[in-house]
């Protein structure tokens, strides 16, 4: 098995004064050109699941409604795997070049999560025009924007 250093380029900040990520001080260069897209995808690690327990899970009991009783977890958004790995697209609301903060209106992050990376959202390469998915979520939001008024609580089992 190989092992690879990853380190966090900053932090989620989902608090009282708002969502945000905030930039180590490092990598606030990488910000330049960023300007002009509108989202981008924040790539962080489930640091609240990363033990030897939380990485050994391979399945799940239905953890969506409708959906198979055993699932494997790579059919799953759980933050329990092998690698803790999170992929979340952000829309931009405001970037502060300066103090290395890029403002969200939403993230489905912790406050203090660790971000390891962050791309621009290109539909040239992060946009798929007609997905497939089971037939279990076919009723799902087919975007970002419906995701917002859906009642996600009725879907899940837990």
């Amino acid at each position: 098995m190989s092992t690879y250093q990853v380190h966090s380029i900053g932090t989620i900040c989902n608090n009282e004064n708002g969502t945000f990520v905030q930039l180590n001080p490092r990598v606030i260069p990488a910000l330049q050109a960023l300007d002009g897209f509108s989202h981008i995808n924040v790539i962080w690690w489930f640091s609240h699941f990363d033990d030897h327990g939380a990485r050994s899970v391979l399945t799940a009991e239905q953890p969506y409604k409708n959906a198979p009783e055993i699932m494997g977890i790579f059919s799953t958004r759980s933050p329990v795997r092998p690698n803790p790995i999170a992929l979340s697209t952000a829309e931009i609301t405001h970037i502060d070049y300066e103090k290395g903060i890029i403002h969200l209106p939403y993230i489905d992050a912790d406050h203090n999560t660790p971000v390891l990376d962050i791309k621009p959202y290109t539909p040239s390469l992060d946009r798929v025009e007609n997905p497939k998915v089971p037939q279990w979520c076919s009723h799902w939001p087919k975007s970002l924007e419906e995701s917002e008024q859906f009642p996600w609580e009725e879907e899940f089992n837990f």
